[in-house]
Parts: C-alpha cells; structure tokens; sequence
C-alpha cells in the first residue's frame, strides 16, 4: 500500500487536527490549535523560552511535555492554565519531584512538575498527610470541591526538585487516557520559534539479507550539506535490497541556545508517502518505548539520538502512518530513487532532507583481499541476520560451513573487503552453533530464538527467564553466561526491554548470608545499580528491566549519616550509603516524629516542624536504613 503525499494534510496532524488513518490512526486531540483553552503558566502575556520539547529523545523516554526556563531561579509564581480543580499532589524527590495536576471542564488535565513549595493551603495540607503518614513521599488525590481553581490563579512555585538538572517548570497536557499531548499544539504566543530543524546526519541499514549499502551489509552514516531549507549530499548513493532510514536532528527555540526535539517527520520515496510519524498523543505507559523508536545501541555508545523511520515489530506507539513495509523501502538494481525526508516542528518550521539512491547488484562482488597469515572469523548480530566476516589465506572467497544440530550448510560469500569475506544468515531459518573455514571453527553463544509479543520461559543449569508477553520490543537472539568470578550475562545492556523480565539465577559460590544479598546490575563502568531479588534455596528472582550484566553482592555496610546543622528551627543531616542505597529514614526529638524532606541530589534530610511555633528542643534519634536493613542510628540534642 502506497500513501498519497499531501503536505496539507500533514501540517493539520501536526497542528492537532484529526485525519484519516492510513495504516494506525493518530490519537485524536481533544482541542484544536486555533482554540487555546490554556493561559502560559509562567509569566503570561511574556516571551518565555524553553529548555525541553514534546517528544525529546531522553535515554529510556519520550520528553512527555515541555521544560519551561525560569531564568535560573527557584519561586518564581506558577499559574493554572485553566479553570478546574487540583485533582492530584505528589511529593517526592525522583521523577517529577514536587508535581500538581489541575483537572479542567474539557476533560483534560494540565501537570506542573519539579515545584518547589505549594500555595499554602495545599501545603499545609500534604504537611498533614506526611506527619499523619510518618513519610516524606505522599500523594493524595482530590474532588473538585477541595481545590477549585482559575485560570490564572498560583498554585505553586517553580523548583529544581525530583529528576530535574536545573531549575525549570514541566508542563505537560494530558487528556481522559492518560495521553500526553503536546501543550505546544494550542500555539502558546510566548514561545517564538522562527527556526526550522536542522538536520545533523543520517544512515541507512540494511532490512533484507540481500540489502547494501555502498556495496556492503552494514549500518553508513551520512552528513547533508544546508542549501536553503534543504539538507543534501552531492553524489548519488548506491544500494540495494530493503532499507530504513534514520535522522539524528534537532530543533530550536528563537533566544534559546538549547537543542530540544523534532516534533514529526514524513519519508517519501519518488514522491511517494511511505512513512510519517508525530510524536503527540504518547501514552504514558508506554513512553519507554522510545528505545524502539530510535536506534538505542547508537543513543547509549555515542550519546546520539536517531530517529528510525520505519516501525519495530514490537512497537506498539500510536504516533504512526506507515505502508505494509513499516516503512522500510526497496531498492531494486538499475533504478534511480528520489529520498526525502520531511521535518516539522509545533509551529510548522519545515526542513527537507533529500537526496539519491541508485540501485546495485547485491551480487557477490570483491571490492579488497585481507592480508593474514592465518584465517581469522569474526561475527555479529544485525537486525535477526547474522554476519560472519572471514579473513582468509587463500586467494579466492571460500565457502563457509554453517552448523546447526547435526546438519551442514555450505554458505557462499556475499562480497568481500579488505576486512575480510562476509556471509550472510538470516537466524530466522535457525540457530547455529558454529561456523567453519579452512580448518578454523568459531562456536556461537546463541540460545534461542525469542519473537515479541509472546510469553517465553527460557531456563538452562544456571539461569531460568521468563519474559513477558509485552517484554521486547523486536526478535531477540538470547544469549547466556556465567563466567568464573559469577556474572551472570543475558546478551548486553544495548537490548532493553519494554516491560521487565523475571529472572532466576544460580550462584556457584553462595553468599555467607543470604538476608544480605542481593542482585546488582554490572553497568557501563565500574558501578553496580541494586535491583533487590528474593532467594528461594539456592536461588534468587529479581526483575529485570534491562538485559546485560548480573551479579549478587553482599551488602553488611550500615549507612553513614553527618550532622549538617541544627538548631530550635531545623536540623539537617547528610548521608549516604556503600552498596545497596538508602531505604528508609525517621527521625524523633523527644520521642516525637519529625519530618525530613529528602533530597537526593546532594543526600541531605532537612527538617520541616508541623507546628512552626514550637521550637525543636531534646533528644534527637536519627534511624536510616539501607535496601539490605543495615540500620545506622544518630543521636544528638538540640
């Protein structure tokens, strides 16, 4: 199926129209563009510049709304942007941080995150419920006659709490399923943007096991030349077979420096419509799916975000239009292909990327001979294909032997570079256990074959792991290990997941004590992120949000606290923890409990008295808890 090109039409999707579906439909808005029900929340009526957009690539989610600047100060007043009601308070010190929700008439519902302090009835309120709950964390949960609002009116001040890495507002629009919208959709009059995108780089990769590019079966980064609006390269490309195409590209505010998100782009190929994509309408629950939507291995190595045109089985966004290709496209030898890409942002800043492709034979071909002295074999996983590279000693490309089982497969050379000879596999057809060259064995890792969308139970001597229906996002290869100091391996932690998997592994060496063990995740460096688990003889389960490294650690640390200040006021402490991390804290002075808001970006508790009028006289008892129980106690008077 072909989709017709119509610029109209798009530049109306973008804008919060509604259309017709072409293979998924786009969400449909709740309000037009032309018809903003909302007022700014910071300094109405005033230019106001942004350091975060809709649909920004974050490294395990979607920017879910927009980052407001607040000239780099905290307190300054934050407005309702519409008549309704607070329907929704949380506190907290991670993700959103200190974060209000107003509910409006039009079903819709406004969020303002990382504030600082409430207006003081609703802070007076969640002080009640921290000192009546005996917890920092709290939310609660109104009807509309608790906390009315008007459009205009504070209902609080803008901060630096939670996840947030400087001060700002986020402002987010959601509608009656959770829905997030782009607030820049109402065509607020304070943000100016008078820029287009622009357009940093883009690759192409190979989708069928007969697909190259530039005569080879690899992923090839391009960098387009500006002429006017529109990005291009000079020379025609060659290539063959199927195809995806992925942009690396940002968007900017007019007086802001900072480099946000690209709202929405359209892939057309010789004129035709094949692919578009608007990131509006995400759902909330599914905003870590943006793993899918770029290409996460890139993202995580070289801190750069391309943008895939073309759909992921696993993939379930609502934010496409795509033909029966999921957009990829084919390019068959002798003919000339006319590529654009079209880019758009919130206030219709058009940039075009375009540019040729001539189709070639994916015919064996030799284009360098490898210099060894024996043979070498290398491999890896593209896409479900996998690609052998041999660097052999004789003259002429041999034929590979496959093994899979008890059975044998002569493979013959694809082409050949100075790297080596490259044979194709597509590991759908099944997986082998090793290959073979001119006496030369190489033995692959490969466990099994896991599709999407299914639930699988995988369990070998050492491991059992189950994923879930909604766990991947495309085919995986599994592959397992543990290796002689006891990490475990479950491919790497460039395969993320979309839903956690569960997990069950055997230690050879168990731990002396098992209430103090637990699973850690092995990063990119040195560190080790708990994840908790629960022992069950000689095993134990634990949840698994990403694939990678594995270990259990023994955590018998208890927590360090300092004293920071004190006084009839307030008293402050910081702490911090070897291993497993803080869990828990609480704090009494004369056998009365005392609030401490947690921080975590410098590990300070603070204190916040009930009743302001009586002052803090006494003995005080800190008790601060790790994840494993270790338990450090403080005492003091004041």
């Amino acid at each position: 199926m072909k989709l017709s090109s119509v610029r109209s039409f798009f530049i109306a999707l973008l804008l919060g129209s509604s259309g017709t579906a072409l293979a998924q439909a786009q969400p449909t808005p709740q309000a037009s563009f032309s018809a903003n029900p909302f007022a700014f929340p910071i300094k109405p009526g005033t230019q106001n510049f942004l350091s975060g957009s809709m649909g920004e690539i974050r490294p395990n989610h979607f920017h879910g709304g927009i980052d407001i600047k607040t000239e780099g100060k905290i307190g300054l007043p934050v407005y309702s942007a519409g008549d309704g009601y607070i329907s929704y308070v949380k506190i907290s010190s991670y993700g959103y941080g200190n974060l209000v929700f107003v509910t409006h008439p039009n079903g819709l519902v406004t969020t303002y995150g990382h504030l600082n302090h409430l207006v003081p009835a609703l802070a007076d309120y969640m002080l009640g419920l921290q000192y009546q709950k005996k917890s920092f964390d709290v939310e609660a949960s109104f009807n509309e006659a608790q906390f009315p609002v008007r459009k205009g009116d504070v209902i609080a001040f803008s901060g630096n709490t939670g996840g947030s890495g400087g001060p700002h507002l986020h402002f987010e629009v959601r509608d009656t399923k959770n829905n997030l919208l782009n607030p820049l959709r109402y065509g607020f009059p304070e943000i100016v943007d008078q820029i287009p995108p622009t357009v940093y780089n883009f690759a192409l990769t190979p989708q069928s096991i007969d697909a190259r590019v530039k005569g080879e079966f690899k992923r090839q980064e391009f960098t387009p030349v500006k002429q006017g609006n529109i990005y291009t390269i000079a020379d025609t490309l060659t290539a063959s077979g199927l195809l995806g195409l992925e942009i690396q590209a940002i968007d900017q505010y007019n007086g802001a420096a900072n480099t946000n998100g690209v709202q929405a782009m359209e892939l057309k190929i010789n004129g035709e419509t094949i692919y578009r994509h608007n990131i509006d309408g995400v759902p909330f629950e599914k905003q870590r799916q943006v793993s899918a939507h770029i290409n996460f291995p890139v993202l995580k190595i070289n801190n750069r975000a391309f943008q895939r045109l073309y759909v992921a089985d696993g993939n379930s966004l609502p934010i496409y239009e795509i033909d029966h290709n999921r957009g990829r496209f084919r390019i068959e030898e002798g003919k000339v292909y006319e590529v654009t890409a079209d880019l758009y942002d919130s206030y219709k800043n058009t940039t075009q990327l375009r540019f040729y492709l001539k189709g070639e034979s994916s015919a064996y071909k030799s284009i360098g001979t490898p210099v060894v002295s024996k043979p070498k074999i290398g491999h890896e996983i593209v896409e479900s294909f996998l690609k052998i590279t041999v660097a052999d000693t004789a003259k002429e490309a041999r034929n590979l032997d496959l093994y899979i089982g008890n059975y044998k497969y002569a493979v013959i050379p694809s082409y050949t570079t100075k790297a080596g000879s490259v044979y194709l596999y597509n590991m759908i057809g099944g997986l082998p256990d090793s290959a073979e060259v001119s006496g030369t064995r190489v033995r692959f890792p490969f466990s099994h074959l896991i599709p999407p969308g299914t639930e699988y139970l995988y369990s070998n001597r050492f491991m059992d792991i189950t994923f879930g229906k909604n766990s991947l996002y495309d085919t995986l290869i599994l592959q397992t290990s543990r290796d002689a100091q006891d990490v475990f391996s479950i491919n790497n932690p460039l395969t993320t997941l979309f839903q956690p998997a569960k997990v069950t592994i055997r230690p050879a060496k168990l731990p002396l004590d098992k209430s103090k063990a637990a699973v850690y995740a092995l990063g990119w460096g040195k560190g080790a992120g708990f994840l908790g688990g629960t022992w069950n003889g000689d095993a134990i389960t634990f949840s698994a949000k990403d694939l990678g490294k594995f270990k259990v650690l023994s955590d018998t640390v208890a927590p360090t606290v300092k004293l920071v200040s004190k006084s009839p006021n307030q008293i402050s402490f910081r702490i911090w923890d070897n291993l497993s991390g803080i869990a828990s804290w609480n704090c009494e002075v004369n056998g009365q409990w005392l609030l401490l808001k947690w921080e975590h970006k410098n590990s300070t508790l603070t204190s916040e008295k009930l009743d302001k009028t009586v002052p803090l006289a006494g003995d005080v008892v800190l008790r601060v808890k790790d994840a494993m129980g270790n338990e450090a106690v403080y005492t003091t008077k004041i």
